[in-house]
């Protein structure tokens, strides 16, 4: 229950948009448009990488990982890889992803060239940001409930909070920001609302009954955009995540104590 973890910000950027499988209470699976940029044809799917440095994509609606990487001459191993993703490679709209590995100063293809001791295989990051990170932003919570789960760092099936409530009740924008996604697209989510608070900082709330709030809308904090349900879920409660660039941090560092 993603950022995620992203140039940053929605727009004209260098880009390509996804929308993306939250990974968080069940296995979600991101039904993906036919045809368009985002195929993955072996064909075509570059197998080497031509890093850009200082370079990002903007993830837009429509397309997904691999199609980002093609376009940009990327394997999607390489990709996921710079940018902390592992499957099922979750990415949100808003989010930027970088086009080359930390600390590249040139363009040239990743993996090729001098096979010195400088050559070192790519490990996996961490899961979600180790440390706090300030977000500037003044957090709520979205609905009254108790907590009957919580956000366990690298468990893909935990990546947020789970809020207990009834059929109907309030789910309320934990901060201000613009919508950036409406809709019941994602198996295992049921309907989810995605909003993006700044260029670095998104939220989510799943399983709704309803939503109030349609894409491209802006949001104060405590504004009402949807009703507690159980779609995608066996009881009516709120699925809850905060995302930084993409990466799933604990809500509980961020809401006020209660």
């Amino acid at each position: 229950m993603n950022a995620l973890m992203l140039g940053k910000g929605l727009g004209r950027a260098l880009a390509v948009l996804a929308v993306v499988s939250l990974a968080a209470c069940g296995t979600a699976t991101v039904v993906k448009p036919s045809g368009g940029s985002s195929g993955t044809s072996t064909s075509t799917t570059p197998r080497t990488s031509v890093a850009k440095p200082g370079q990002t994509a903007i993830v837009r609606r429509g397309d997904t990982l691999f199609g980002i990487a093609r376009i940009n001459n990327i394997t999607p191993r390489d990709l996921a890889a710079w940018n902390g993703l592992s499957e099922p490679y979750t990415i949100y709209p808003g989010q930027a992803l970088r086009l080359y590995p930390g600390g590249a100063t040139a363009s040239r293809p990743a993996g090729t060239g001098s096979t010195t001791s400088t050559t070192r295989p790519a490990t996996p990051p961490p899961a979600a940001t180790p440390t706090p990170v300030n977000s500037g932003i003044a957090w709520r919570w979205p609905a009254d409930g108790a907590l009957v789960g919580r956000f366990v760092a690298g468990e893909a099936t935990k990546q947020g909070v789970d809020i207990a409530g009834s059929s109907g009740q309030a789910v309320r924008a934990a901060g201000p920001g613009v919508v950036v996604y409406s809709g019941a697209g994602l198996v295992g989510y049921g309907e989810l609302i995605i909003i993006k608070h700044n260029d670095q900082w998104l939220s989510a709330y799943g399983h709704n009954r309803k939503r109030l709030v349609n894409e491209g809308q802006s949001v104060k904090a405590g504004d009402q955009i949807a009703e507690m349900g159980r779609t995608g879920t066996s009881r009516d409660m709120l699925h809850f995540e905060i995302r930084y660039n993409g990466k799933p941090v604990d809500p509980l560092v961020y809401l006020p104590s209660r």
